[in-house]
């Protein structure tokens, strides 16, 4: 336990491991339990890089960098998902399917959010599927069927999910024609706000693999560009939202968990296919350590404690 912030003597110091400055701010500390595990996590991290015992000024820059800023200055990314006319008033209307959800109702919160949140980055995806893709119900016969799927072309039904025989046979689920390249319904609904400099990402659009996440077809064998475009805007927090929340949103949002990022589901701003599947998408997020809330939750974040504002100060002038 942290008994006490020595700023005269060699620094904070839990266990084995201590901070060396001469600059920080001098008071006492309670202990706590959060505290003594912060520190504990912290010397599992591996950020006494030469291993003496100390945290010198490089390994605090490089604990700052890797870990201190990621959580006191964040960086916060909007992904706007599938908001195209298709799904709203188009040939995969959600409303038509067993949820009975309008679409059109995420429209009012999402622009709501781009008036009043500054994301450092906003991000639009868009199924774009050419007209020979293996989701659609009518293209059922243009490929073979491997011999484990339980459901035949002639007795396929839209939503049922098939087995497409190949190298790698593969589960799919059949859609109607929807979202295809250049089309009207692929288009995002015009009521929706573009903002500026924002980035369109496409999704879906090759014939043979079916992509719900905007990061990765379902396969996991192609990546989008989003990966590299939220690295490169130094992005620590994922904000999704948009269509459908228990296939392409949630599909988005378990992969931003995985690849490592603070991800926060706007429930508020979705709408999905089926209850149950939205549940579980709900239930697998939070099970991952994501985050569900309202559009009225979202707000710039806002780092205040009366214990660590001095060390966070202290953490801004040596960055």
């Amino acid at each position: 336990m942290i008994d006490r912030l020595d700023p005269v003597g060699n620094g904070i110091k839990r266990g084995s491991c201590r901070f060396m400055s001469s600059s920080l701010p001098s008071f006492d500390v309670t202990p706590s339990l959060e505290m003594d595990a912060c520190f504990t996590a912290f010397d599992k991290d591996g950020f006494d890089l030469n291993q003496d015992g100390l945290i010198d000024r490089e390994e605090f820059a490089f604990c700052w960098n890797r870990w201190i800023k990621v959580i006191v200055r964040p960086n916060s990314a909007l992904l706007v998902i599938d908001v195209q006319n298709d799904f709203i008033s188009g040939t995969l209307n959600l409303s038509q399917c067993s949820a009975k959800q309008n679409g059109l109702q995420v429209i009012e919160p999402i622009n709501k959010l781009l008036d009043t949140v500054n994301f450092n980055a906003v991000f639009y995806s868009l199924d774009w599927h050419p007209s020979n893709h293996v989701s659609f119900i009518d293209n059922i016969k243009l490929r073979k069927i491997h011999h484990t799927s339980t459901i035949q072309p002639e007795d396929a039904q839209t939503y049922d999910t098939v087995v497409f025989d190949g190298d790698t046979p593969i589960r799919q689920r059949l859609w109607p024609r929807h979202c295809v390249q250049d089309s009207w319904g692929a288009e995002l609904h015009k009521d929706l706000k573009v903002v500026d400099n924002a980035i369109k990402v496409y999704k879906g659009t090759d014939p043979e693999v079916d992509s719900y996440s905007v990061f990765w077809d379902n396969k996991k064998l192609k990546g989008t560009s989003l990966a590299k475009q939220l690295e490169a805007k130094k992005v620590t927090d994922v904000y999704v939202c948009g269509l459908a929340y228990d296939v392409c949103v949630g599909a988005s949002a378990i992969d931003a968990i995985t690849i490592g990022y603070r991800t926060i589901l706007i429930e508020d701003c979705c709408r999905g296919v089926d209850m149950d599947d939205m549940e579980r998408t709900r239930n697998t997020i939070l099970e991952n350590y994501g985050s569900c809330v309202q559009s009225d939750e979202v707000s710039p974040p806002c780092i205040t404690h009366p214990i660590l504002e001095p060390y966070i100060r202290l953490m801004w002038s040596v960055s």
